[in-house]
């Protein structure tokens, strides 16, 4: 019989989170305890905020549904080290869709993963290896998840920082925000010894360190990390702008290209214009607006236009020669026997 209570609630916990029903007598026999004390276990988990539904009669039982907002999960040990290494191959690449929602959880998770976890999971990746490893370069998760923890705890960090140049310093910051643009992680950040504000490529930062000093976050310019890191990039002529035109409802296309580029802007029920800003080299962005295989028109710049012009070409070239050889094939075959 169980009778350390909390550990017997979070026993509960991990069996509730498991996708069935759970009928009375067989939580009380698992737990070694009464179904009176299953019921008074599950009304405490119901305080906690955790959705218990309970279903009445003979075969009736208990399970863990969907409820207004998420609360804690309890994980086994393989459970922990599936995610973590999920999150930690995600977190290696700045890949659409894992954003820095998702580097918090992995710092999240590691810190609080017990350290044969930790070796478990950093065995298993060492070990591994994906078969595409995505367009950006790469960057250690430990790195990001370092960073994630700084900007959630509001404690500065310190790395060394190789500019584009090749130009090597080290960097006392207030991390505010990290922000991927599809390809690379950037981190906005307040310089301290230049008292300005900086953004960061991540995959140049290297020998993070928390400092573990506290501090109040400073405003924005312009409020949203985003924007800020468009406009640095503007500024220091890493980017430029470009429009498109595609023959899709604007919510289609908004759902098919990263957010990072923007929503856009509905030009009737069937055509939309998007009007983005980036620093990847043309050849790059024409291959992205080609991915949501829907046509589109690029009106602005004239290099992106022949960027487009040149992807096509190439493509048309590649589906000719193969319609070429399996041609030369056919004509090579003797002729089938009466």
């Amino acid at each position: 019989m169980t009778t350390d209570t909390p550990a017997r609630i979070l026993q509960l916990l991990s069996l509730l989170q498991t996708p069935r029903e759970w009928p009375g007598g067989e939580l009380a026999e698992r737990l070694g305890v009464s179904r009176r004390t299953v019921r008074r276990d599950v009304d405490r988990l119901r305080e906690l905020g955790y959705p218990v539904q309970a279903t009445k009669g003979s075969d009736g039982g208990y399970r863990l549904v969907a409820g207004k907002a998420m609360p804690p999960l309890v994980l086994d040990d393989e459970e922990a080290v599936a995610i973590a290494v999920g999150l930690r191959a995600g977190a290696g690449h700045a890949v659409a869709g894992v954003d820095e929602a998702s580097v918090r959880a992995l710092a999240k998770l590691e810190q609080v993963l017990p350290s044969r976890l930790r070796h478990r999971v950093s065995t298993l990746q060492s070990a591994t290896m994906p078969l595409t490893s995505g367009d950006g370069p790469t960057i250690a998760p430990e790195t990001l998840t370092v960073m994630a923890s700084t900007v959630a705890g509001q404690e500065r960090l310190r790395f060394a920082y190789r500019a584009g140049d090749g130009t090597e310093s080290r960097r006392l910051t207030e991390p505010y925000r990290l922000v991927s643009t599809g390809r690379r992680w950037y981190l906005v950040a307040y310089d301290l010894d230049r008292a300005d504000w900086r953004t960061f490529r991540v995959d140049r930062v290297s020998e993070p360190l928390a400092t573990g000093a506290r501090f109040t976050p400073r405003e924005l310019p312009t409020g949203d990390a985003a924007e800020y890191l468009r406009r640095s990039m503007q500024r220091r002529h890493e980017s430029y702008a470009f429009t498109v035109t595609f023959e899709a409802p604007a919510d289609v296309v908004a759902a098919r290209i990263p957010a990072w580029l923007g929503a856009p802007e509905p030009l009737g029920e069937d055509r939309c214009r998007l009007r983005a800003t980036t620093g990847d080299a043309m050849p790059w962005v024409a291959v992205r607006l080609a991915m949501p295989g829907l046509d589109f028109t690029v009106e602005e710049p004239a290099e992106l236009v022949d960027a487009v012009r040149e992807l096509g070409a190439r493509l048309s070239r590649a589906g000719r020669e193969r319609d070429q050889q399996e041609h030369e094939q056919d004509a090579g075959q003797p002729a089938p026997s009466p």
